[in-house]
C-alpha cells in the first residue's frame, strides 16, 4: 500500500476520541435503503383527531387569528420520565438511584400526515424552532431538571415509531453522559486557550472550506473533521451563545432555512435516509448557580444530524474508535453539489 493510500487516524477536538477515516469512501448510492410504505388512516397525530391523544401541552397556530394548528406538543404516550414526584435520591448499597422526574413530549411537527416541515415552507419550520424554544425555556424554570434535549427519529433504523413527523424532548434531572463530555471538553479547552472551541471551529471550517455544506448570514452546516458516522453534519449558530433558548427572532428565519435546505440535500443523496437530531444546548444552571462559572463563555449550543446508513460494530463498541468509510470532505462535496 503506498503512502499516499493509508487510512488515517483523526482525533475529535472536543470530545478526544478517535474516528478512522478509510481512504476509498463509499458515495451515497453505496448505501442501499429499502424504501418505507406509509400509512395515515390510523395515524392520531393528524389535525381533527386531537380528542385521540392526552391533552395538549403547547400549540403554536397555522396563521394569525386561526384556529388551524401547525405545530402542537402532547406528552409522550410511553414516557420515560414523569413530571409528578420528587426526586429521592438514595443508596441501595454502593449504588445509586433517584426517582424517573422529568419530561417526555412528542413535538408534532405538521397537521398533515405526509407533509414533513421543510416541504411545507420556511414558516412551517420557524414555527417548529419556536416550539423547541418556548418548551426548553418553560422546563429550564424546573429547579428538579438539569438537562432538556429536543431530539427527532426519522425512519426506522433511527428508532421512529410514528410516520407523522415528530420530533421529541426529553427533560432529565441528570446531565446526560453524552452532553457531560461537551460541556468538559469546551470548559478545558477553554481553560488553555481562552477560546470558545466551537468559536474555533467555525473559524477553521471558514478557512479552509471543505468541508462546509452551507452558510448563511447567522450560521453554517458542515461535516466535522473527526466525523462518527458517514454524512454526519452539524449546524452552528456564528454568533457564540451557549443556550439554544437565547436564540434570536432573525435566526429562528435563517436556522429554519439552512435546516430545511440541509434535510432536503441529505434526502436528495440518499432517497430513503433515516436519520437523527438532536440539539445540544447549556444545562438547566438554575439548580447549581455557581457550578458552571465559564458556562457562558465555553460553551456553544449546536445542532447535529446522525444519518443512519451503518450498524455499529464490535471494534467500535469495544474500542470507542469509530470507522467512518466516507471521509467528511467527500460527502460535504457531495452534499453541495445535490
Amino acid at each position: 500500500m503506498k503512502k499516499t493510500d493509508l487510512h488515517e487516524l483523526r482525533k475529535d477536538p472536543l470530545l478526544g476520541r478517535w474516528v478512522a477515516v478509510l481512504n476509498q469512501p463509499k458515495a451515497p448510492s453505496d448505501y442501499a435503503i429499502s424504501p418505507v410504505v406509509e400509512n395515515e388512516g390510523s395515524c392520531m397525530l393528524c389535525a381533527g383527531r386531537e380528542s385521540e391523544t392526552s391533552p395538549e401541552i403547547l400549540s403554536l397556530p397555522s396563521g394569525h387569528g386561526s384556529r388551524a394548528w401547525a405545530t402542537r406538543v402532547i406528552p409522550n404516550v410511553s414516557p420515560v420520565f414523569q413530571v409528578e414526584g420528587e426526586l429521592a435520591r438514595r443508596g441501595e448499597g454502593m449504588y445509586d438511584k433517584m426517582n424517573n422526574i422529568g419530561a417526555s413530549e412528542i413535538i408534532i411537527e405538521s397537521p398533515e400526515h405526509m407533509v414533513r416541515p421543510e416541504d411545507k415552507g420556511l414558516d412551517q419550520m420557524m414555527k417548529v424552532i419556536r416550539t423547541y424554544k418556548d418548551r426548553m425555556l418553560d422546563l429550564e424554570r424546573d429547579p428538579r431538571l438539569r438537562y432538556t434535549l429536543i431530539y427527532k427519529n426519522s425512519g426506522k433504523e433511527a428508532g421512529a415509531i410514528y410516520s407523522h413527523p415528530v420530533s421529541h424532548l426529553a427533560s432529565t434531572p441528570v446531565i446526560p453522559k453524552r452532553v457531560k463530555e461537551e460541556l468538559d471538553g469546551a470548559k478545558e479547552y477553554f481553560a488553555y486557550k481562552e477560546r470558545c472551541i466551537f468559536c474555533d471551529i467555525i473559524r477553521e471550517e471558514l478557512r479552509t472550506g471543505s468541508r462546509i455544506i452551507l452558510e448563511t448570514r447567522h450560521f453554517i452546516s458542515f461535516c466535522p473533521y473527526a466525523s462518527k458516522f458517514p454524512f454526519e453534519s452539524w449546524i452552528v449558530p456564528k454568533r457564540h451563545s451557549c443556550s439554544f433558548q437565547d436564540i434570536l427572532v432573525e435566526e429562528i428565519e435563517d436556522m429554519a432555512f439552512i435546516l430545511s435546505s440541509l434535510l432536503k440535500k441529505l434526502r436528495a443523496a440518499i432517497p430513503g435516509l433515516a436519520f437523527n437530531y438532536f440539539i445540544h444546548s447549556a444545562p438547566n444552571r438554575i439548580p447549581r448557580k455557581d457550578h458552571w462559572h465559564t458556562l457562558g463563555e465555553d460553551f456553544h449550543w449546536h445542532m447535529e444530524i446522525m444519518p443512519r446508513l451503518l450498524q455499529t460494530s464490535g471494534f467500535e463498541w469495544g474500542s470507542g474508535f469509530y470507522i467512518l468509510p466516507t471521509s467528511p470532505e467527500y460527502a460535504s462535496n457531495c452534499l453541495r453539489e445535490v
